[in-house]
């Protein structure tokens, strides 16, 4: 890692066999796609932990393989550069190279992946197309910002499980199926106005979750108070 990055991506296409003039653009081409080319005649091994995990995936692409394997890619990146290494690794897929990752930001592998398989303490607890998984979450929580300040849960007409995280906040499960223009009409009944509402996470953690807790996925969790 004494090397500078652009003489690293020349000397990893070298070794594959391919023509110094060719190995230079390609690696002028990834070091651009993953915001490294400012840093080319910088030495390797002063760069920030999350630039030299953009150049090692620079590396692993300068012969442009059909498979591509990695492993948490994104880890210790702000989230300006995840959501462009997002873009990249899209984009990447999209030209016919197959990426397996692994990750630990669930949002992320929703956002990317096809297929999908939940490891738990080395387990393999589900392994299917990225949809058919997530259609196994029959509840999720939502997160209710209301205008008025509450000093309990509120009861809605349809939805039994509700919890009060702050005097402007609720949490509420939605089944599958159900209406948000359900909720909407089980709030207002209730004499709420909600400002915002968001989702408490996403999809794939939620059920993340129920499946590393043995909770089937179809079973929402007993409204608790939240402290």
């Amino acid at each position: 890692m004494f090397e500078k990055p652009i003489d690293i991506l020349v000397n990893q296409a070298g070794f594959y066999g391919i023509p110094a003039r060719i190995a230079r653009g390609r690696a002028e081409k990834y070091l651009r796609e993953l915001h490294l080319w400012d840093k080319r005649n910088d030495i390797a091994r002063n760069l920030s932990g999350g630039m030299k995990r953009r150049l090692m995936i620079a590396r692993a692409l300068v012969h442009e393989p059909r498979l591509l394997i990695l492993d948490e890619p994104t880890a210790g990146v702000d989230i300006e550069i995840r959501r462009s290494m997002w873009a990249f690794m899209k984009n990447t897929n999209e030209a016919g190279v197959t990426i397996i990752l692994t990750t630990h930001y669930l949002e992320e592998a929703e956002s990317l992946c096809r297929n999908v398989a939940i490891i738990d303490e080395g387990r393999i607890v589900e392994n299917d197309r990225m949809q058919r998984v997530l259609r196994k979450l029959n509840y999720q929580a939502l997160v209710l910002n209301v205008d008025e300040p509450l000093e309990r849960a509120p009861v809605l007409d349809g939805f039994p499980h509700v919890v009060l995280r702050n005097e402007h906040e609720i949490e509420v499960e939605i089944a599958r199926g159900q209406s948000i223009n359900a909720l909407f009409e089980s709030v207002s009944h209730a004499g709420l106005t909600v400002s915002s509402l968001r989702n408490k996470t996403n999809r794939l953690e939620e059920l993340f979750l129920r499946l590393v807790e043995n909770k089937p996925a179809d079973a929402a969790p007993a409204a608790e108070q939240a402290s």
